[in-house]
C-alpha cells in the first residue's frame, strides 16, 4: 500500500499547514511508504488508511 504524495499535501493544504505541505513536497518521494513514513504521518497527524490509493479493481 503506497499513499500518492499529493494527497498528503492535499490533506495538509485544506488544514492551512501550507509550510508543512511545502516541506512534504520536497522531501519525500512521489510515491510515500506508510511502513516507512509512520512517525511522520503520525506527527502530521494523517491516517494511512484515509490517504492510501484504492485498490484497482
Amino acid at each position: 500500500m503506497g499513499i500518492a504524495r499529493h494527497r498528503i499535501v492535499a490533506a495538509l493544504r485544506e488544514r492551512g499547514q501550507h509550510a508543512r505541505a511545502d516541506w512534504v513536497e520536497r522531501e519525500l518521494p512521489e510515491r510515500v511508504d506508510p511502513a516507512r513514513h509512520v512517525g511522520l504521518l503520525a506527527t502530521l497527524r494523517l491516517d494511512p488508511a484515509d490517504l492510501a490509493d484504492s485498490p484497482s479493481p
